[in-house]
């Protein structure tokens, strides 16, 4: 990132005076608010309907910025770095100017200047917990999306204890599901940027909210990472499929370090509230019996955050005797297995390759959705295979009676187990042998080499 020039000079009509009248100075500063008024008009003018080509041969070209306007909005970004002026530019809603910059501009040059002026903003604490409390979470994402300053971006807000408070007390207490629904895709961006900063926030035990002084700390909330983003999700699970996606998604990339586990398993309570709210989202909720297969695609991806999480809470259940796989657990494999079913369907090519001409296309559709198919394939596979290693006599006989570990069921697991799960699918056939016999060996007479192994 280039560097920003020093602040504008005094003008020709400044010069003739020893000082600006007070009424125009930003605060206890030399600058003029007559001349950053007028720069930020001109910014306006770059962006407005006038001067963005809308063609689609445009969309996609880059556009370079203007000498005179560069040099003028430099200045700005290194005036930014007073706190009269961020504050003078928060009052007069520049920030607002510089998103709709951020989203309508095709010039590189002028997107990296604004971000550079949010990031001098946020410096300050009471801009960066006012963006932090602003339903326009979209600002902040936005910059984490541009890489030239997305680290920037997080370092700072890793400078900022109150950001975690205040994202914290937004995913506990809103009910406002677009607000819900952006802080989920910072707080996804965030951790997915930078696991030094996830660890931290799940250690973070305790916070403060934001503008409560010392004295009050003892009757402040306690901030845990988990029981936030939990509730959450149970706000925006009705009304915004991709915002549960995206908060089902955070919880899985909590899942891919052991402190992230510990902090879902650890507290008995967070540990059943997760389990609850994820079995019950795919016992009741995703692909259901009656639902047509096709309806994975829509559910796919946070299907496989759902059961990546539920695969690592199940893990721990050797240290965490709350967390084991029990009878009432079983409305699980049968979902497990009918998500298996329907990927296979969702999979099948059609037999006769000449009818892809004249019949709809293939179900997949893409590269990217053969690509999370798979995943959730593997996911799924991976998941169940655990599952059956610890499934006892009594669960088992409780699953035959039930019908979710009927013969038809159990053969469908096993097409999607085999070979790479041998020794778990050996295992449960074990276990299935000594409640009836007769599956048993019929389960080994369809899957030969099962039974040459057992």
């Amino acid at each position: 990132m280039d560097r920003n020039p020093s602040p504008p000079p005094p003008s020709c009509d400044q010069e003739d005076e020893e000082d600006l009248g007070s009424g125009d100075r930003i605060g206890n500063t030399v600058y003029s608010k007559h001349w950053l008024f007028g720069v930020l008009s001109g910014l306006i003018q770059t962006v407005t309907p006038e001067s963005v080509t809308s063609g689609p041969e445009d969309e996609e070209e880059q556009v370079e910025l203007a000498e005179e306007m560069e040099n003028e909005i430099c200045r700005v970004w290194d005036m930014s770095t007073d706190e009269d002026v961020a504050l003078f530019l928060q009052e007069f809603k520049a920030p607002d100017i510089f998103m709709g910059v951020l989203t309508r501009s095709r010039c590189p040059r002028l997107r990296e200047i604004c971000v550079g002026i949010l990031g001098n903003m946020a410096c300050f604490r009471e801009i960066c917990e006012s963006v932090s409390k602003c339903e326009d979470h979209g600002l902040l994402l936005t910059c984490l999306s541009q890489t030239e300053v997305a680290s920037v971006w997080v370092r700072r807000i890793r400078e900022h204890p109150s950001v975690y408070a205040s994202v914290c007390f937004i995913m506990s207490s809103s009910t406002n599901v677009d607000l819900l629904v952006k802080v989920g895709e910072v707080v996804d961006k965030l951790f997915d940027l930078d696991e030094k900063l996830m660890l931290e926030w799940i250690r973070n035990g305790a916070a403060r909210l934001p503008d409560q002084s010392q004295e009050d700390s003892e009757e402040q909330p306690v901030f845990s990472i988990v029981p936030c983003i939990l509730e959450a999700a149970k706000q925006v699970r009705s009304e915004n499929l991709e915002g549960l996606d995206v908060y089902m998604h955070v919880l899985q990339l909590l899942t891919t370090v052991d402190d992230g586990v510990q902090a879902i398993v650890q507290c008995p309570d967070t540990g059943k509230d997760t389990w609850s709210l994820l079995f019950d989202l795919v016992c009741h909720e995703f692909c259901q019996p009656d639902d047509p297969p096709v309806i994975l695609q829509e559910q796919k991806t946070v299907l496989a955050s759902v059961f990546s999480v539920l695969s690592a809470i199940s893990a721990s259940r050797a240290e965490q005797e709350h967390l084991k796989i029990e009878e009432g657990d079983l409305p699980l494999i049968d979902s497990l297995i009918r998500v298996l079913q329907n990927v296979e369907h969702c999979q099948k090519k059609p037999e006769n390759p000449s009818e892809s001409d004249t019949e709809e296309p293939t179900i997949c559709g893409s590269t990217q959705d053969d690509f999370h198919m798979k995943i959730l394939k593997d996911i799924s596979c991976e998941f169940l295979s655990n599952i059956f290693q610890v499934l006892t006599k009594e669960t088992v006989a409780q699953g035959l009676k039930e019908g979710q570990l009927s013969k038809q069921k159990c053969s469908c697991a096993f097409q999607s187990l085999l070979p790479l799960y041998s020794p778990a699918v050996e295992d449960f056939i074990k276990v299935v042998r000594e409640v009836d016999v007769a599956l048993a060996e019929d389960l080994e007479g369809s899957f030969p080499s099962v039974k040459a192994q057992t």
